[in-house]
């Protein structure tokens, strides 16, 4: 199963830590975001993309942000 998610964030907001739900890439639409996963993080701007790790994470705007997130899921 496939499927996309268009996430909205406006600067200083977060998605808090969550578990990953199966493979997923967050492309960024517009602005920049930061991707905390344990004591690693990756910033991402407008255009990039983010390869979502397989272990707790969170997603902070760090301006305003539009993110559209695909999640490939199995069984």
């Amino acid at each position: 199963m496939l499927r996309h998610v268009l996430i909205a964030l406006r600067s200083g907001s977060c998605l808090s830590e969550h578990d990953n739900p199966g493979e997923a890439t967050a492309l960024v639409l517009q602005g920049h975001v930061e991707l905390r996963s344990g004591t690693d993080s990756w910033t991402a701007g407008t255009g990039d993309l983010l390869v979502i790790p397989p272990a707790r994470h969170s997603l902070h705007a760090i301006e305003d942000s539009a993110v559209l997130l695909t999640i490939a899921k199995t069984g």
